[in-house]
């Protein structure tokens, strides 16, 4: 299958669509220690002890990345350097969530969430002197010293991590980039290089910076439904019928697919060059790109 102008997009995803649910029923789906796979797909009920199970190792994968790959792991007193390095970082000061906006992860239902968590005029025990000075929501860096100190010791943290590949796919669908096929569009990204790399494509670890911030939560794209009600309630928020109907887990067979029939396009070079690219979130969390089962996985490769 050959992507070309993006023209037939739509009729492409729709096709992958209807096609990855009969991979669904044909095929197993693969399992990786630390996640939910393959029962995500299979409507089960998650229990609050397996969701505290799953986050305990997610995070101690997390832990082990960020002790042996030297990240940074102090915060910048100048405000121009906490800007530049936290630039996807977001609090919303009326529900007392912090949690890091990456382009193309699949977050649009989230945000629905919270607009209608705010409607709800939910009262949470006031922590900090600051919910009345500045919007709902804003970025972090904007905040001072103090105040960012204060908010990363009180504030619920949470990080939603998406396939860095199904990221690609999503930026490249979204007309993101002036390349009209994937592979030349692939060629664009790897030759802006990790330092001059547009956010759209930025890997997790450099926009949400997991070493430095404690996350409280790692919730998976593909795993939304199951934990985002464990998740709030356990942060003092009602869910209840606010909780959207998620379609994360279906999107996630969708871009299974895709990406089997978009990388096939890339050359062996390519592959590596985008392996290289991404090296920190492949080590940091539990994927499995079947389509790139030979990517640097050990502490060595992330040091290059």
């Amino acid at each position: 299958m050959r992507f070309l102008p993006r023209l037939g997009l739509s009729a492409a995803l729709a096709a992958a669509a209807f096609l990855s649910w009969r991979l669904l029923l044909q095929s197993p789906a693969r399992s990786r220690a630390g996640d939910l796979a393959p029962k995500a797909e299979e409507g089960f009920t998650l229990t609050l002890d397996t969701f505290l199970h799953v986050q305990q190792l997610r995070k101690r994968r997390l832990r082990a990345f960020c002790s042996q790959a030297g990240k940074v792991s102090k915060l910048p007193s100048n405000q121009e350097k906490r800007a530049s390095l936290l630039p996807s970082l977001r609090v919303n000061t009326k529900l007392d969530l912090l949690y890091c906006q990456v382009p193309s992860a699949g977050l649009e239902e989230w945000h629905q969430l919270l607009e209608k968590l705010e409607e709800e005029n939910v009262t949470l025990p006031v922590l900090l002197p600051y919910h009345q000075l500045h919007t709902k929501e804003t970025r972090l860096s904007e905040f001072n010293q103090t105040e960012i100190k204060a908010m990363l010791g009180s504030y619920t943290k949470v990080l939603f991590v998406r396939d860095p590949f199904h990221r690609l796919i999503a930026t490249f669908l979204q007309g993101m980039g002036i390349s009209p096929s994937f592979s030349s569009f692939v060629q664009e990204v790897l030759d802006s290089g990790m330092h001059n790399s547009s956010v759209a494509w930025k890997p997790l670890v450099s926009l949400c910076r997991p070493c430095l911030i404690q996350y409280d939560y790692v919730v998976m794209f593909g795993f939304l439904r199951q934990e985002l009600g464990h998740l709030l309630r356990r942060a003092g928020l009602p869910v209840g019928s606010l909780l959207p109907e998620l379609t994360d887990s279906q999107v996630q067979w969708t871009y299974r697919w895709l990406s089997e029939q978009m990388f096939s396009e890339l050359s062996a070079q390519q592959k590596k060059q985008l392996s290289h690219f991404y090296r920190w979130d492949l080590a940091a969390f539990p994927f499995s790109s079947s389509f790139l089962s030979d990517h640097p996985s050990t502490v060595e490769t992330w040091q290059n």
